[in-house]
């Protein structure tokens, strides 16, 4: 691109150059020097630059297929992270629940011990 760029102001250059040479010299004829300039460079540019524009062209389709490769990558990488840890996360809630279920079974069958203890020791024993 600079290459395009740097060429296609060698040419405006050369244009206005010429034109000054052929008589465009005067303060009143600058705006027409410029605009004339202008217009013939692009024309010029347009025809001898192509080459320039289409490999530059080429050169952006490709950096754009690649940065789109690269973002449906890293789109797919992080679905798999993202469902992974979900995964892990349904894997380590099952063990806390199947955990907290023995726990609490746990302790309902040692105070149900204790309390069978208590009404063998000391008769019936009230709840309020």
């Amino acid at each position: 691109m600079v290459r395009y760029s740097l060429l296609r102001i060698l040419i405006f250059f050369g244009v206005m150059s010429a034109l000054w040479l052929l008589g465009l010299r005067d303060r009143d004829e600058q705006l027409l020097l410029l605009v004339l300039s202008a217009l013939i460079s692009m024309a010029i540019s347009v025809v001898a630059l192509k080459r320039f524009r289409e490999d530059y062209s080429q050169q952006l389709a490709e950096r754009l297929e690649r940065r789109a490769q690269a973002k449906q990558q890293r789109g797919s990488r992080a679905d798999e992270q993202a469902e992974d840890a979900e995964d892990e996360g349904r894997d380590s809630q099952d063990s806390r629940d199947s955990r907290d279920n023995r726990d609490s079974r746990d302790s309902r069958d040692s105070r149900d011990s204790r309390d069978n203890q208590e009404s063998r020791d000391n008769g019936p024993v009230e709840y309020r």
